[in-house]
């Protein structure tokens, strides 16, 4: 959905000796860290050394070793390894000898953004750091030429670069780059170099092992919770149950002079008490008796938030797209149908629960945090502070998960409002129901389509109108005053199917609940509606699904290449015994289009078993492809857990579920057997790959149960819909 503005390569012009005597290449970004070693532990404070000292995206040391600094966030979408691969493919180096390290979100601030934007969103990373990822391997490696050269007094057009040394083939002489490294941070090039075209690439397209998985396997890899330092305190939260509420008083007579008890710190809506172990503060906190203000959001609940949005879809809406006369042919059409489809709210529920560890002293802060945003941290860490973002130091660790919930850490300013009331380090975790209890969820949605068809069977006018929370509005970023904010349109307003007569509208209707991206956004929910309706119509027009789609989709060899291929892997002709069900979805979100067939086997107690999903992905370009296969499995599995099981719902205006006992994950022994192909269209295509395996699984899942048993699902998630006696 983001557009990218072109680059020019004048951005590319800096080069500088590092301490260590190598070369560093700086690129200058549109809108950069002490860097931290991607090794065991990260969130090595910088001034230790090699690091700490560089500007620059790439490092080359004496020993031809190569850094590439990453200012994306990993939390276990790879880019760590496929955006250090983007700069080593135009700088020809020795794969072997490449290391990433983060880049600094401190430096970032203070040096006026060399690293453009930090924040980890929006299946991003690559499509829009690639051509200056690209840029500045290529500098580099122009760069060692020209010192090369001049050693030997050739021309510059007589000498190559490969496998991390430059050589001349004339007199067969070589150099490699860690001896040419200081020459080449003095050079000063003419013109920046052209980047390779894709028939060009070497390293791109080939399948690596992820630099962050050994690490993660040992169990020697660092995240935000692991963080330990001396002197540290511990604490433990409760905030108001009801979103919007605050405290009225707090009775500590429990807790008051108990062992290792430090302190009881306010918080904005809630209380933190710090102890000398995590155990203690938790104990504590939850013998705090505190008396809220529920403010009023109290008494609310989901029965109440789903008949509210369904009788928004009957009042004043904004237009998002119009085509046609879609009222007055839907109107005199011969055949209709309508359908409402129905998403609640779901929690992220990443595996590693929110926490900070912060150190406030006298003239800097520093915070160790997993966060999808070091930009967006820093600035909320100096807010809650009361410091000047210069002061502020970010040290970005591995995550436990995002799925967009790291994007904005909460977690951060309770941490720092603790730690300056105590005056020492401490570390601030929220417990796995605080996590889920308080978290930024999904948005919940109704959405409703009508469409008419004409004489042939096919569609000649469709309407969609969806209700559904803002995030703008939620996060207070922008009021949206036109009504349509284009997450809450993702998939519909860029509907692919053609045709003629064709309305969008859409309804922003918040609730005291808070709501957030979640992974694959508004693609989400309207990816469900949308093909679920899809196959409703085929059904109506007579037609198999995947044919039906394949005329709908006629001139988009796109996604007729992904919906054929889908087809052929997916073994759509083939016939399943009764009881058994093949379903279809496709969809494009983040610049890619992904088709999933799902089969699935519902026995006659309405029990559900995903045996097999077939997945067929066109992002364009494939960086590293055991990224986009393991991308695809995450996002499937991530998928078919909201579809089946997840929901948060609202009784007395707080959440009902808190830990994962009464909010399911897909497990080991329920997981499906997931294949993954590409079709690849290739061109200026760049599609992002972390969050479009998504969107397709639970309309793929519910056509399933409907090829199986006959039952149209319209409303998440399936647990809620009785399916027995129907296989």
């Amino acid at each position: 959905m983001t557009h990218l503005a072109p680059l020019s390569r004048r951005f590319f012009i800096t080069a500088g000796l590092s301490a260590a005597g190598g070369l560093a290449i700086g690129v200058a970004l549109p809108e950069s860290v002490a860097a931290f070693g991607i090794d065991a532990a990260p969130f090595k404070p910088a001034g230790d050394g090699k690091a700490a000292e560089v500007n620059a995206w790439i490092l080359i040391e004496p020993d031809d070793s190569v850094i590439i600094r990453v200012a994306k966030s990993e939390m276990g979408e790879g880019i760590l390894t496929a955006l250090p691969m983007i700069v080593a493919e135009e700088l020809e180096c020795d794969w072997t000898k490449v290391r990433a390290e983060y880049a600094d979100a401190h430096r970032n601030f203070v040096e006026s953004k060399p690293y453009g934007p930090m924040s980890t969103g929006g299946s991003g990373a690559v499509r829009r750091s690639r051509e200056y990822l690209q840029q500045a391997g290529a500098s580099a490696r122009a760069r060692l030429i020209a010192a090369a050269a001049k050693q030997w007094g050739v021309a510059e057009a007589e000498c190559t670069a490969r496998d991390g040394k430059v050589s001349h083939a004339a007199t067969k002489r070589s150099l490699g780059y860690g001896v040419l490294a200081s020459a080449a941070a003095k050079v000063a090039l003419a013109q920046e170099p052209a980047i390779k075209t894709p028939d060009q690439y070497r390293l791109i397209g080939t399948p690596q092992a992820r630099f962050d998985t050994p690490h993660k396997i040992n169990g020697a890899a660092k995240f935000g919770i692991d963080t330990r330092l001396d002197g540290m305190l511990y604490a433990a939260v409760a905030t108001c149950p009801v979103f919007g509420g605050t405290v009225k008083a707090v009775d500590d007579s429990k807790v008051k002079g108990r062992r290792g008890i430090k302190q009881i710190v306010p918080i904005p809506g809630g209380v933190a008490v710090v102890a000398d172990s995590f155990w203690r503060a938790k104990e504590a906190v939850g013998d705090l008796v505190i008396t809220w203000d529920e403010g009023a959001g109290a008494g609310t609940s989901s029965d109440q938030f789903r008949k509210d949005y369904r009788a928004a879809l009957d009042g004043p809406a904004a237009n998002a797209k119009h085509l046609g006369d879609p009222a007055g042919v839907l109107a005199k059409a011969a055949k209709k149908i309508d359908a409402l489809y129905e998403a609640p709210h779901v929690a992220h529920a990443a595996m590693e629960p929110l926490n900070a560890t912060v150190h406030v002293q006298a003239d800097r802060l520093d915070a160790w945090i997993g966060t999808q945003d070091p930009d967006g941290a820093l600035q909320r860490a100096a807010t809650a502070a009361g410091m000047k973002p210069e002061q502020v130091f970010i040290h970005n660790c591995f995550l436990g998960g995002g799925f967009g919930r790291r994007a904005i850490n909460d977690e951060l300013t309770q941490a720092v409002i603790v730690a300056k009331a105590v005056g020492q380090p401490v570390k601030l975790v929220w417990t796995r129901e605080e996590d889920m209890q308080h978290d930024r969820y999904r948005p919940q949605a109704a959405i409703r389509f009508k469409a008419g068809f004409g004489g042939d069977g096919m569609p000649v006018a469709w309407d969609m109108r969806t209700a559904v929370g803002s995030i703008s509005r939620s996060l207070g970023r922008d009021p949206v005053t036109s009504g349509v904010e284009p997450s809450a349109v993702e998939g519909l307003a860029n509907v692919p199917y053609a045709v003629a007569n064709l309305n969008v509208d859409c309804i922003l209707k918040n609730t005291h609940v808070p709501v957030m991206f979640w992974r694959s956004v508004g693609s989400s929910q309207n990816a469900f509606a949308l093909e679920s309706f899809v196959d409703e119509m085929a059904v109506a027009a007579g037609k198999d699904p995947y044919e039906f789609r394949r005329a709908l989709l006629a001139g988009q060899p796109d996604f007729l290449k992904v919906l054929d291929t889908l087809a052929e892997k997916g073994d759509w002709s083939k016939k399943l015994p009764a009881g058994q069900g093949r379903g279809i979805a496709i969809h494009e979100s983040f610049g890619t289009i992904v088709g999933e067939i799902v089969e699935v086997a519902v026995s006659p107690k309405g029990e559900i078993k995903v045996p097999r999903v077939v997945a067929v992905v066109d992002c364009g370009h494939v960086v590293n492809p055991r990224t986009v296969e393991m991308q695809i499995e995450s996002a499937v599995i991530y998928g078919l857990t909201a579809a089946l099981y997840d929901e948060i719902t609202i009784k007395d205006g707080r959440v009902e579920q808190a830990n994962f006992d009464e909010y399911q994950m897909v497990r080991f022994a329920d997981a499906p057997a997931i294949e993954t192909y590409l079709a690849l269209s290739g061109g200026g295509k760049w599609g992002g790959i972390g969050e479009p395996g998504t969107p397709p699984i639970a309309p793929a899942l519910c056509n399933a149960i409907f090829a199986a048993t006959g039952k149209r699902i319209r409303s998440l998630p399936i647990k809620n819909t009785d399916l027995s006696g129907r296989a």
